[in-house]
């Protein structure tokens, strides 16, 4: 199981070198044409929600699955948007889940 780097970032973080900056909700297909480069993609969502955003966290779940290495997002959505990513990257064999539960009838 290889293991990604997966960052979840605030939103005033500058972008890391050697990353590609894909904007603030960029389209699929601009962040598969990045991923497709082979660079690091950071992509930047924002909020005015307080709590977690469903919105933000489906975004950034497609945005994972697409292969968006970093997310930069509001103060109060990180530690949910890290969530998300662990979830997409246990789903995708990438990491191990944070529970493994063995189902016995």
């Amino acid at each position: 199981m290889e293991v990604h780097a997966q960052r979840v970032v605030p939103a005033d973080a500058e972008v890391p070198e050697g990353v590609a900056d894909a904007g603030v909700a960029p389209s699929a297909d601009r962040v598969a044409e990045l991923v497709a480069t082979g660079r690091p993609v950071l992509v930047t969502l924002e909020s005015e929600d307080p709590g977690p955003d469903a919105g933000l966290l489906a975004a950034a779940a497609v945005y994972v699955w697409l292969g968006v290495r970093t997310l930069r997002v509001p103060e109060a959505q990180v530690a949910a948007v890290q969530q998300v990513v662990d979830m997409v990257d246990s789903i995708r064999g990438t990491r191990p889940p944070a529970l493994a539960r063995r189902g016995l009838a």
